[in-house]
């Protein structure tokens, strides 16, 4: 296979491991595939005693059975399994003229009739992906899934997951609720729910708030706009030195690929630091006016629970580092909401999420 380009520091050329081959290779010569290394051989034996009906034999048990015949009597030997998807990409070894050793594992353990059939369904799986075209780095990840996860543990992120779609469309469908009941602006963040409107589709929720006041502000909104503003000057002081900075670090002290990749990823640790920059005005906003009523609860708290789960697949599934930490921020902020509802109590003269407020409804005739 053609192997992996080799992460150097850009500023000086030092490589991330010093290669005991010190031949330079032309640019050619690096899309050309080149011999590898499995440093691991992983063998099943089948344990379990089983009766099948000769003639409805799995044709997935029978290509892995052997049998000799010894006198008049036909023995089967022991169903040995030769693990495939254990054998991952990320472990394979170069082989250069360098090299004279080449370490070898090789590991033995018994393998219930269960579990042997799921894995030679996966293999065949992950064979049928390639042969569909999918890479092999691709198949890699997929395998990657079942490898690196124990299997009852992996059933548990499915049943998981299946809440976290939920609490999606409950959220969502509270979000719809929230914006088709509001009046007003009056204690919103401006940048938070204009970063949430571009993520959303514009045109839907331009048709779910189509009772906003769009003339004259009243006095709260304007208080309101000048809390947000003033909240996103003192974020700018942090937010941008900590970009340039954060890249600049990196340039330095972490080797990438090239310079694209060095790029990108400073982009992605920005577009990060804007997401959780973000959130933080309405904080601010909060604790300026003193109220938490007209923030969508019910939506918030749907979402609350979502990033809970978002905090187990942090430590399940492999992802950068960056992204890990994007997850368990959501965390931080969300607490501090829940701090702020518990530090402003109700108050009936506040104006609540819907710009209402207790005081100003009609009481109901007995």
């Amino acid at each position: 296979m053609v192997p992996k380009p080799e992460e150097v520091n850009l500023l000086t050329g030092e490589s991330a491991a010093q290669n005991v081959e010190a031949e330079k290779k032309p640019m050619s010569a690096l899309d050309e595939p080149v011999s590898h290394w499995r440093p691991r051989l992983t063998l099943n034996v089948m344990v379990d005693d089983f009766v099948f009906d000769g003639s409805s034999l799995p044709a997935d048990v029978h290509r892995y059975m052997k049998m000799i015949q010894l006198g008049k009597t036909v023995h089967y030997l022991p169903i040995l399994f030769i693990d495939q998807l254990s054998n991952r990409v990320k472990d394979l070894m170069v082989i250069n003229r360098s090299t004279t050793e080449l370490p070898l594992t090789v590991s033995y353990d018994k393998i219930s009739l269960g579990r042997l059939r799921f894995w030679i369904h996966m293999q065949d799986a992950v064979y049928s992906l390639q042969q569909f075209g999918f890479s092999e780095k691709d198949a890699d990840e997929v395998k990657g899934i079942f490898v690196d996860t124990n299997l009852y543990f992996l059933a548990l992120t499915f049943f998981v997951a299946a809440f976290h779609l939920l609490f999606d469309f409950l959220a969502f469908k509270n979000d719809i609720s929230f914006w088709k009941k509001k009046k007003s602006m009056i204690g919103m963040s401006t940048k938070l729910w204009k970063v949430k409107k571009a993520l959303k589709m514009t045109v839907v929720w331009r048709g779910l708030r189509p009772t906003f006041q769009f003339g004259a502000y009243s006095e709260s909104e304007r208080k309101t706009e000048e809390y947000d503003t003033q909240a996103m000057k003192y974020l700018s002081y942090l937010l941008y030195p900590l970009c340039i900075g954060g890249a600049v670090y990196s340039l330095l002290n972490i080797k990438y690929k090239s310079w694209y990749s060095w790029l990108i990823n400073s982009f992605v640790n920005g577009v990060y630091a804007f997401g959780f920059l973000f959130m933080l005005p309405q904080l601010f906003v909060n604790y300026k006016m003193k109220s938490v009523a007209h923030l969508p609860w019910k939506a918030f708290t749907y979402k609350a629970f979502n990033t809970f789960i978002d905090d187990v697949f942090a430590f399940i599934i492999t992802m950068p580092t960056s992204h890990r930490l994007a997850c368990f921020r959501d965390d931080v902020v969300f607490l501090i909401y829940l701090y702020q509802r518990w530090l402003y109590p109700v108050d009936r003269s506040r104006v609540n999420e819907y710009g209402e407020s207790y005081e100003e409804q009609k009481p109901h005739s007995q």
